[in-house]
């Protein structure tokens, strides 16, 4: 049986190597998911889980909630309090929440690296009765005749490093490795989950796109030469569709109610 995320810590604490980076390139998450997620939520004090530098905490504010932020990484939450997201340090599962309850718990792009279970059961812990989790990922789509040469590299180049179908079948199997996260809603005590979805696109150059690429779980953890390989070979493949191309991030939230 594959090692579960959560349990790879080099990995999931490695984002932090280069927080700038991560906060001016990693893509926002749809603003009509953020909006719903909020509006669905019984008040607007959220607690966001793994906030990182804040790019989904920004969005919350945005749309008019309080922010909590915990990251288990100081570098990330640094980055964070200067956008003024307030944020303590400590892995969600370990956290003390000192007797603070909220009205939702998020989670973009980070419940991956929380168990399942153990990140549930805090999560029932901390919220009000008829409180929300909701949980959320963007998964990139780039154009197919792209993704069919950037696969190809990173099987020559970097085989261990993960990498997701080309097209539709991106989303699928993304959605396909989400049974233990309902799982672990369904044992904490929550509603039956549902599934929300949006998309939104961005555009990259070959200049932004490798800017983006460090920033992918396990890429920092690679030697600089071999990095330096791998984002060369990446840029002549965006060269080769032009320079240029959009990409479509369809965004799939796991969302359920804590009973009143």
């Amino acid at each position: 049986m594959p090692t579960p995320a959560h349990a790879h810590r080099a990995v999931a604490e490695s984002f932090g190597i280069d927080p700038e980076r991560y906060d001016r390139t990693r893509p926002a998450y749809p603003h009509e998911l953020v909006e719903r997620i909020a509006a669905a939520s019984p008040g607007p004090d959220v607690l966001d889980v793994g906030c990182g530098t804040g790019i989904a905490a920004r969005q919350f504010v945005a749309a008019g909630c309080r922010v909590l932020g915990v990251d288990p990484d100081e570098r990330m939450l640094a980055v964070a309090r200067r956008h003024g997201i307030s944020a303590e340090v400590a892995r969600f599962e370990d956290w003390d929440p000192a007797g603070r309850t909220f009205d939702v718990v998020v989670a973009g792009q980070t419940w991956h690296w929380v168990d399942p279970a153990r990140g549930a059961a805090a999560a029932a812990r901390v919220l009000r009765p008829g409180g929300r989790i909701a949980v959320f990922w963007n998964v990139g789509r780039p154009p197919d005749e792209l993704a069919d040469a950037v696969a190809a590299i990173y099987a020559r180049l970097a085989p261990e490093l993960p990498a997701l179908p080309p097209g539709a079948t991106a989303l699928a199997q993304y959605e396909a490795g989400l049974g233990p996260v309902e799982d672990g809603m369904r044992a904490a005590g929550f509603g039956e989950p549902e599934r929300w979805r949006a998309h939104h696109e961005v555009r990259y150059t070959r200049a932004t796109w490798l800017d983006l690429v460090p920033t992918h779980g396990g890429h920092n953890l690679l030697p600089p030469d071999r990095l330096a390989v791998l984002l060369d070979e990446l840029g002549a493949a965006v060269d080769a569709v032009g320079g240029e191309f959009a990409m479509r991030y369809d965004a799939v939230a796991v969302t359920a109610v804590l009973p009143a």
